[in-house]
């Protein structure tokens, strides 16, 4: 893998897919951190209040470590892994699936429940666009307000992402750089007199 480089899901998708009367709603989404991925469960679990099960995976970060699974009820390892192993098979990080079940009236044993969640998470990811991203640097960078402009044509000019902005008479932002621009970013930053970055 490219270190300067990740990849994650470009928009939410949906996908559905039945086994013996059971039917599994698949939704995957591109998520920033875990209160988002809250967020979104939290929403799905309101669309679908009478499911019998709402089972995710869901990866962030790039060091491998932040991952969280869910069987919800399921025989434990028939759900929450599989729809995970569907985001490591793709390479893709920061990408969260939730697979929604409801029960037909048969029973689909845990390798059967396995292939259901596997299918269901595997055909939602390949309905939404894969699409590479920078690995991000954060910084807060504070200016006078009069710098706007230039600070802002930098932001544009090397794909920065501006996380958090206030702008008052002097301004402050929390902006990702792409790790393999940082050095460019702080060297025409430090052109403009009077601004100040500071690393998070």
């Amino acid at each position: 893998m490219d270190p300067d480089y990740y990849y994650t899901i470009g928009k939410p998708s949906v996908s559905e897919f039945r086994d013996r009367g059971s039917k599994f709603i698949a939704y995957a989404f591109p998520i920033r951190d875990a209160a988002e991925f809250k967020e979104r469960l939290a929403a799905i679990k309101k669309d679908h209040p009478k499911a019998t099960h709402h089972c995710f995976g869901y990866r962030l970060g790039l060091d491998g470590n932040n991952f969280r699974v869910s069987d919800d009820g399921e025989p434990s390892g028939s759900a929450g892994r599989p729809i995970l192993g569907q985001i490591d098979s793709r390479q893709v990080t920061n990408a969260l699936i939730i697979v929604v079940r409801y029960f037909g009236g048969t029973l689909l044993g845990v390798p059967g429940l396995i292939n259901a969640y596997k299918t269901a998470a595997s055909l939602a990811l390949q309905v939404t666009p894969i699409e590479q991203r920078p690995v991000e640097v954060s910084y807060s960078i504070e200016f006078d307000y009069t710098l706007m402009n230039e600070v802002m044509m930098l932001v544009k000019q090397y794909n920065c992402t501006v996380h958090s902005q206030e702008m008052q008479l002097f301004c402050q932002m929390k902006i990702g750089i792409p790790k393999n621009r940082v050095d460019e970013v702080f060297y025409k930053l430090r052109e403009l007199r009077g601004v100040e970055v500071n690393s998070q």
